[in-house]
């Protein structure tokens, strides 16, 4: 375990990517919680490149918790666009003003706490309470296990999150488990370049579906037309071609990303 610590280590001082905005103190050297969510809840399934400028561009618009709250889901969903999956935008709303409503605009520490955010699950939550607070808990995250999987697992298929995190926690720097994290991203950001995703061989892996002619795409078709206007059905369909449409439509109304204004759709 030792060796391979080191191993990590060693990417890290070498390789780290020490830039990145979410990885920068406050003034006062501490990190900021919700700028850890932000990040978190953009990273899930969107690569690293494509975050950076959404993420320093939602905060200046958004710069804390409170502002975020303040705001229309609307003005959320316009400037989340770019990033697919625009639960996550719903969800982080959800969070802010749940931060706000319920623990007095303090964002909780606790995993506990953070689970009871919406959009925010265990690994999610552990994410959190590492990078903001650097409490020392162990969760899961796509390049962990593939960090997990190619050192420990080499010969295994079809492997558990459960016997993954027994070697997460045994690893876990209980010294700097913040700095820590951020080695086992990046090495395992490296190892997915340069020997592939282990994550096919985790048995929570689940292929993500092709975005071209999906209906995720569609989805985000007609949020972008609404970004700027607010449209009729007949205007959307006039404006995007595809059969599924009416069905996308139910659906972003159902989950409360779009809403009706009179005889028109709107954000």
């Amino acid at each position: 375990m030792e060796e391979f610590k080191v191993q990590v280590w060693d990417y890290y001082a070498k390789h780290g990517r020490h830039d990145l905005p979410w990885r920068q103190p406050e003034l006062d050297g501490s990190f900021d919680p919700y700028k850890i969510m932000v990040s978190e809840l953009m990273l899930q399934q969107t690569q690293v490149s494509r975050v950076i400028s959404k993420y320093r561009d939602f905060l200046e618009q958004f710069p804390s918790a409170t502002d975020l709250a303040r705001a229309s889901l609307g003005d959320v969903l316009r400037a989340w666009q770019g990033l697919g999956y625009n639960r996550r935008a719903k969800f982080l709303h959800q969070a802010a003003q749940k931060v706000v409503t319920d623990f007095d605009g303090v964002f909780p520490q606790t995993i506990p706490d953070l689970v009871s955010l919406p959009g925010v699950g265990v690994n999610t939550a552990g994410a959190i309470a590492a990078y903001a607070f650097n409490q020392k808990v162990a969760f899961i995250e796509t390049n962990i296990r593939t960090v997990i999987i190619h050192h420990f697992f080499e010969d295994h298929e079809d492997i558990s999150d459960k016997d993954i995190m027994k070697y997460v926690d045994l690893a876990l720097d209980l010294e700097h488990p913040r700095e820590w994290y951020w080695a086992l991203m990046d090495y395992g950001s490296y190892l997915k370049q340069t020997v592939g995703n282990h994550n096919r061989r985790s048995a929570s892996y689940t292929k993500q579906s092709r975005f071209e002619g999906s209906k995720r795409q569609i989805r985000g078709a007609v949020l972008r037309q609404l970004g700027s206007q607010e449209l009729t059905v007949a205007q959307l369909h006039a404006a995007i071609h595809d059969e599924r449409l009416d069905t996308v439509i139910d659906d972003l109304l159902r989950e409360g990303l779009i809403r009706r204004h009179g005889s028109k759709l709107v954000l």
